[in-house]
């Protein structure tokens, strides 16, 4: 499939990253491989792991869900009252200003100039073709409407030095020339124009890390040296060979001023006549990330596979959904907007998963969401109204706050996605929640920490040190501890002899996280080990429990169907472990 998504005009820079083996990883999740890479399966261990698989897809799901219903909206909608016009009579809807089966000619032109005025010169000149049919979807080489070009340009010195190179596409109706010089044969509303960049700027951080005992690394000495010359931050450019050119064929009659986003941004109006241009789509969707090479000086030749294809109003509605930023996003696109792996992974499921199992996915994931929504909304009304403590183990929901902790340092010292920041910071904020409603709480004004601050007490609840729950509880950690504080210690000295850290702090954290990951579900034993001593589970909150148990199903049955870190699959199969049973 040729088609691919629309990119800016603008160049987009990637957060990106370098380890300490000499691979370049973008932040967000993209893997450039550079010579030398020869990554530690430690080390891919303790990358932070990859967002669940459904709630990538559940988000690109309702992302489309939302384009298409404010679409429908808008376009059904009456035309709203235009403060200009006198009487503020009602805007006129407008037309395409190139009718079904217009004669067309395309001039494609590539240029180092962002703006393009050079029509003379025949170097510039990629691709001409005469006489395409605007909505003709039968004919080309393959009967689809499809036309292909291919061409290796050679390389200006200035775009190996990290230059940057311009497309620019002109749709004329057959006769006129889209150069304004040429009096006669220029015509304004029978030329339509649009330009992007060819190349994609990544962004490469050089990430220090070596083995805190000997000081040494595994880094690639060529990654050194450019980190020594270009700083801790270097942007490269990077090149993918196919891009297609979508002229999309629809003549809705649509209103300026009411085009609902993200589609007004490609439907152009003429000041004068009041109509629109025909929307021209560049599109780059199915262009992997990893199909992406760096631009330098041992490339001789760029090749361009550049297609033109008619694109139907729906499909074209589905992209701009996907390339869509949602209008409450405050934050810098590249903090809040999806990883490119992520995207890749969507792209990849779509291509090569079998469309039966990719249908049970969808479906699945709609469940498992409305699941957890269930099981979080028990979980706050079960702790809100619990009055007594007795079965429950208070030292575990202790422990989750320390664990929440350790996560949330985590992933903001390895500069995750903002996303999953927020997420794991509201998970800490319940589980602090919850402290509340296993202990007392209270602000001690007459012992102030410092002399300043009031001092923070926490106290067993009542109907917890009365029962024999305190005793099961304590009995439990302490068998637990002669299991757990072993296993710790060897997990640390080895995360220390043989794993590569920025510093002291960040083998702390990746230490105390990698132990948790693995060895986690060890904690959960606590509630088992009253559950058995009472023989009893009536005091646990079972409605949450049980969406639990069914979200865990779910994990554990596509964990090993859908492409995911092996540590993840991990996790997945450890939370069963924590289900009563």
């Amino acid at each position: 499939m040729a088609t691919q998504e629309s990119g800016a005009t603008k160049a987009t820079v990637s957060n990106g990253e370098v380890s300490s083996n000499g691979t370049a990883a973008t932040t967000d999740g993209q893997t450039v491989q550079t010579a030398g890479n020869a990554q530690d399966p430690q080390q891919q261990q303790q990358q932070q792991q990859a967002p669940n698989a459904w709630q990538v897809i559940k988000g690109v799901l309702f992302r489309i869900f939302i384009i298409w219903a404010i679409s429908s909206w808008f376009r059904r909608g009456p035309s709203t009252p235009d403060p200009s016009t006198p009487a503020g009579a009602p805007r006129v809807p407008s037309r395409n200003l190139f009718p079904k089966d217009t004669l067309m000619d395309l001039y494609v032109y590539v240029s180092q100039e962002e703006v393009f005025s050079d029509f003379n010169n025949t170097d510039a000149l990629f691709w001409f073709h005469r006489d395409l049919v605007y909505g003709d979807w039968t004919t080309g080489e393959d009967g689809d409407g499809c036309y292909q070009h291919y061409k290796e340009m050679d390389i200006p010195e200035t775009i190996q030095q990290n230059g940057s190179l311009y497309i620019h596409i002109y749709f004329t109706k057959s006769g006129f020339h889209p150069d304004p010089k040429r009096k006669g044969q220029y015509r304004r509303l029978a030329t339509v124009h649009a330009t992007r960049m060819l190349n994609k700027y990544k962004r490469r951080k050089f990430l220090k890390t070596k083995n805190l005992l000997t000081g040494e690394t595994e880094a690639d000495p060529e990654m050194i040296k450019r980190a020594e010359s270009h700083g801790p931050v270097e942007i490269i450019s990077h090149w993918h060979p196919n891009l297609t050119i979508n002229m999309v064929d629809d003549h809705t009659a649509w209103v300026k001023g009411s085009v609902p986003p993200p589609l007004d941004q490609y439907v152009k109006f003429d000041a004068v006549s009041g109509d629109y241009y025909p929307i021209v789509y560049f599109n780059d969707y199915w262009n992997l990330q990893k199909d992406y090479y760096p631009i330098n000086e041992t490339l001789k030749s760029l090749p361009l596979r550049l297609s033109y294809c008619p694109l139907s109003l729906w499909r074209w509605q589905l992209y701009a959904a996907q390339n869509a930023r949602s209008p409450w996003n405050f934050l810098p696109e590249d903090t809040y907007e999806q990883s490119d792996e992520d995207q890749d992974s969507v792209k990849v499921a779509l291509l090569e998963t079998n469309p039966y199992l990719l249908g049970l996915t969808i479906v699945v994931s709609i469940v498992h969401s409305i699941f957890e929504f269930l099981a979080f909304k028990n979980d706050i009304q079960f702790w809100n109204s619990r009055q007594s403590l007795e079965g429950l183990s208070v030292r575990s929901i202790i422990f989750g706050v320390f664990q929440s902790l350790v996560v949330l340092l985590y992933i903001l010292d390895n500069e995750t996605n903002f996303v999953v920041q927020v997420s794991v910071f509201i998970g800490l904020l319940i589980d602090l929640w919850k402290i509340t409603k296993v202990m007392d709480v209270k602000l001690d004004r007459e012992n102030k920490f410092a002399g300043v601050f009031p001092r923070l007490v926490f106290k067993d609840k009542s109907t917890y040190v009365e029962s024999s729950t305190k005793i099961y509880d304590d009995m439990a950690f302490k068998y637990l501890s002669w299991l757990l504080y072993p296993l710790f210690g060897c997990y640390a000295v080895y995360s220390l002899l043989y794993v590569e850290h920025k510093g002291w702090y960040s083998w702390v954290l990746s230490m105390l996280y990698g132990f948790l990951l693995t060895f986690g579900f060890i904690t959960m034993t606590p509630q088992l080990f009253i559950n058995y001593k009472m023989k009893s589970v009536a005091h646990l909150p079972w409605r949450m429990l049980t969406y639990k148990a069914l979200n865990t199903f779910i994990d554990d049955l596509f964990a090993f169907v859908i492409k995911m870190p092996m540590m993840y699959r991990i996790g997945c199969l450890r939370d069963v472990q924590f289900l009563p049973s």
